[in-house]
């Protein structure tokens, strides 16, 4: 039971046996700095079922506190709060109590129903960017967040390996590639189809100019252009089957997936199902029909169907157009469907889309729910901002993309420049030089990104993230491995890792330390229902805070008695513990050495 449920029950004692009052929820807040405690108990909100003063109320329940609780050790009263000052032997045994805990902060049991987490979701006509860095770390993270908060997850991604802007990548292969190949050029694979990608777009432009130039309207033009009308005729060929197209289209694809690999490992991400559009992209008809039957959807003169969605607050949306074909809602609500049959204990799904698509998901949400279909309930939408950067926006057929594999290269560089400028990696080979480069780098673009709550646009800013100082990656990773060095020295002292005498007195740091230690199982909780890695990531800052304060007030290794030195190597190795713990929840790892 945690300190505020301990509490939670005395206050309601408190009011009953005083005031003779059923105090239906007590309400608390940390303690302010400027006053003695450790918790709060606002009294304002009593006052509707007690009359009185709120000073001498809380002084009332303050002295039963005192009289009837173990825990509590002292109180104070300023006006209408009530500082609860809780002992010593409190914080002691509940470190005690979790100082060997494996897995402290993460449940312990898995509930039944599972969620699906899907994220990345690329095309395969060009390499993976900044934008899905964002997507990826967001996704893996919460996947994460998720199970240590007791869900069974499946993590997911719909990779778009069809339609139009495939078709223009291997046409342009087709047109400028004189048989190129990943293997001819050592190119990745995604890189070299993203090139063609681009090289669609200069020779279309080009096109377009010149049938500006014989006097064509620029609309028309664009309409107009033949390697347009031709990439739309080997689309029309690919869904026909066409051996040839077809066999093309499977090894510029099979070239892609290799590179999108090679990305994902580096990046540290992974997945438990993989669904391809090609597969899934008639998924949904079926649907569409059985929800005309009952009367979901309805039919325009043209054939065309639709959902009048006007009472919600929307619009109407279409679901399969006058010829028969589907739009990408039908696909969404197929693919939907096929999950849940692929694994029947799914109970919800997180869908990990930028908030261009916001009104896109709560049409596809209402729809499944106005379906009949249960789990439609616990979809959710983790609406992320744009990244940018200091140079602006990017675009992708105009090949300005800040390309991924390149940016975690260039971060480990950064971090390999700050590094060798601080000078504290003689003792370093150079193969452990490049693996701790690589570690902070990665840890520092993750953490600038997964610190900033999903919904707000980031301005990255590359040199700023890998800075040893302030709220970043290698300001966290340089502690933990601070604290790495402490229990090497510890160890060679032979300290022994004995439990803490209950009895003793604490400092006020050790205390503060302990109490934020105490938040990690609800941070974790609380960034589950959230979907919020940011959470994790500002609750670590402050819990390195916490303990940088702490570190640099009391003395460690250096306390002649033994019985603080024991609690206190022991604090700083549960530190390690939880920070290491709530960094692999953002796919971050944490050097021993820096």
């Amino acid at each position: 039971m945690s300190l505020q449920e301990i509490l939670g029950i005395q206050v309601k004692k408190a009011t009953n046996t005083l005031f003779d009052v059923a105090l239906p929820e007590v309400e608390f807040q940390p303690t302010r700095k400027d006053f003695e405690g450790d918790i709060t108990v606002v009294v304002f909100p009593m006052l509707r079922l007690i009359k009185g003063n709120p000073v001498q109320i809380g002084e009332k329940i303050g002295t039963f506190l005192m009289e009837q609780v173990d825990v509590v050790s002292g109180y104070n009263v300023i006006k209408g709060f009530l500082n609860i000052v809780v002992s010593d032997a409190y914080y002691v045994n509940f470190f005690n109590a979790v100082r060997n805990e494996a897995h402290f902060g993460h449940a312990q049991e898995k509930e039944p129903e599972a969620i699906m987490v899907e994220y990345s979701s690329p095309n395969t006509n060009k390499p993976l960017h900044l934008g899905h860095i964002r997507n990826n770390l967001l996704g893996y993270s919460v996947a994460e967040i998720l199970k240590a908060a007791g869900k069974k997850v499946y993590k997911t991604q719909i990779i778009n390996d069809r339609g139009i802007h495939i078709c223009k990548s291997m046409l342009a292969w087709q047109r400028f590639g004189n048989g190129e190949t990943p293997e001819s050029t050592g190119l990745k694979g995604d890189k070299l189809v993203g090139n063609y990608y681009v090289a669609f777009d200069k020779a279309y432009k080009k096109e377009i100019a010149a049938l500006e130039a014989d006097g064509m309207d620029t609309k028309l033009a664009e309409k107009e252009a033949p390697i347009l009308k031709d990439a739309q005729g080997m689309l029309r060929k690919w869904e026909a089957g066409d051996a040839e197209i077809v066999a093309l289209w499977k090894k510029m694809n099979g070239w892609v997936y290799d590179g999108f690999n090679v990305t994902y490992t580096n990046m540290g991400v992974d997945f438990d199902k993989l669904y391809y559009e090609s597969d899934t992209y008639l998924l949904g008809k079926d649907v569409v029909a059985d929800g005309l039957k009952q009367g979901v959807f309805y039919k325009k003169d043209d054939g065309s169907v639709w959902i009048d969605l006007s009472d919600e607050g929307l619009d109407e949306k279409i679901v399969l157009r006058s010829d028969g074909t589907a739009v990408y809602m039908t696909q969404d609500i197929g693919t939907a469907i096929q999950r849940v049959k692929d694994y029947p204990d799914i109970g919800g799904m997180v869908y990990t889309v930028g908030n261009e698509q916001d009104y896109h998901f709560k049409v596809l949400f209402l729809i499944l729910k106005k379906l009949g279909f249960g789990w439609a309930e616990k979809l959710y939408h983790l609406s992320y901002g744009m990244v940018d950067l200091p140079s602006g926006k990017m675009k992708s057929r105009e090949g300005t993309v800040v390309d991924a594999d390149d940016l975690m290269v260039d971060m480990a560089l950064t971090a390999a420049n700050i590094s060798e400028e601080l000078g504290k990696l003689e003792a370093y080979s150079e193969a452990e030089k490049q693996q701790l480069y690589k570690i902070i780098g990665l840890g520092a673009l993750k953490y600038y990104i997964l610190k900033v709550d999903p919904k707000k646009r980031i301005l990255f800013n590359p040199e700023e993230s890998v800075d040893f100082q302030g709220n970043t990656g290698p300001f966290i990773q340089y502690t933990y491995a601070r604290i790495q060095s402490i229990l090497r020295k510890a160890n060679a002292m032979e300290v022994p890792m004995t439990p803490a005498e209950s009895d003793m007195a604490l400092h006020p740091k050790e205390k503060e330390l302990i109490k934020q230690l105490q938040l990690f199982p609800e941070t974790v909780q609380l960034a589950a229902e959230n979907y919020s890695p940011a959470l994790i990531a500002n609750y670590t800052y402050d819990l390195v805070k916490e303990f940088n304060s702490f570190y640099q007030q009391v003395s460690i290794l250096g306390e002649s008695d033994m019985q603080k030195k024991i609690l206190r190597v022991q604090l700083s190795k549960k530190v390690a513990e939880v920070i290491k713990s709530a960094f692999a929840l953002l796919g971050i790892q944490v050097p021993d050495r820096m």
